[in-house]
């Protein structure tokens, strides 16, 4: 009986319920030599024989006859053992943190194997990266590097993409390229340390302008100031905006190459804990993946580090010269 399995059961069984052998594999969407085999093989396990079979007919032996609800009854409560397994992993709090962005339908992806609960404190990248790193979180939505991975012994799936766009006033012509954008680094290393990190990286690869700010003026109201006083379009950061548009100003898509700044979902690469590991499936498996998202495109642009990049000859495109992350 120690070689007897669960899988050979729900083939006895399906055999049993169908008599036919034939009609019993297409049930159970097998070919039925393998089901023939298994069913023998589970025969001689047994010791018993469970069908009287020839050419034209299948008949349940009296051993099968009588060992038939015995297998069914046990199926079922391997089912039910399942079911609660299930339950008690979505009743597991995974702690998830994030910058400032989130799938939509988080809850919708998640409430089948965990109960997820969103940290409250926003923080940079770097920060969530290094808290899912010292336990404070479970997982976290940020953007992260390979460098960060190996150094914090992270995983990290791709979970979204944001194309990075300029903010310019209505005079800018209708596209931008990517060598005639301003983009800001802000000198509050504290909170923009993974952007500065990227924008230093963005404007050595395509010749856009750095410019130095003080004012914290990457997001809101003085973002916009930034851009008047510019006589160039500036490259929006991937933090919302939490004032709308002003009418003077305008979005410009940027070209030449485009520009992408990638989210990943990640975790401890020593992670155990099945309803942690189910959540990061439940929340990538519909990710379409790094083509769907853009960032294969040959007029892609991302750092050479991000772990989402393509790697090797041909990576990267156009001024861009490399893939990578920020």
């Amino acid at each position: 009986m120690a070689s007897v399995e669960l899988r050979q059961l729900r083939y006895f069984v399906a055999v049993a319920e169908e008599l036919s052998f034939g009609r019993a594999a297409k049930r159970l969407l097998i070919a039925g030599p393998s089901l023939s085999q298994q069913i023998k093989a589970l025969e001689r396990d047994l010791g018993v024989r469970l069908f009287d079979r020839d050419r034209r007919s299948v008949a349940l032996a009296p051993a099968g006859a009588a060992l038939l609800p015995y297998a069914q009854d046990l199926l079922e409560r391997a089912d039910d053992l399942r079911g609660r397994a299930a339950r008690i992993a979505g009743s597991e709090i995974v702690r998830l943190g994030y910058v400032n962005w989130l799938p939509p339908d988080l809850t919708a992806r998640t409430s089948a194997v965990a109960r997820v609960h969103v940290d409250t404190w926003v923080a940079p990248s770097h920060a969530q990266a290094a808290r899912v790193a010292d336990g404070s979180l479970d997982l976290a939505v940020c953007w992260v590097r390979r460098q960060d991975l190996a150094g914090h012994g992270l995983e990290a799936r791709l979970l979204g993409a944001d194309r990075l766009y300029a903010v310019a006033t209505r005079l800018a012509d209708q596209e931008v390229r990517a060598r005639d954008v301003v983009v800001l680094l802000d000198s509050d290393v504290t909170t923009w340390s993974s952007w500065n990190a990227y924008a230093e990286e963005l404007t050595r690869a395509t010749g856009a302008r750095a410019a130095h700010i003080t004012d914290g003026g990457l997001t809101g109201p003085a973002f916009y100031e930034h851009v008047r006083r510019s006589r160039r379009p500036v490259l929006n950061s991937p933090k919302t905006q939490t004032a709308p548009l002003p009418p003077d100003l305008v979005a410009r898509p940027v070209t030449d190459p485009k520009i992408y700044w990638t989210w990943s979902l990640v975790w401890r690469r020593e992670e155990t804990r099945e309803a942690v590991l189910r959540t990061v499936d439940a929340l990538t498996e519909h990710v379409d993946g790094p083509g769907a998202l853009g960032l294969d495109a040959p007029d892609a642009w991302l750092p050479e580090d991000d772990p989402h990049a393509r790697r090797g000859p041909g990576s990267g495109s156009g001024s861009g010269s490399g893939s990578g992350s920020g």
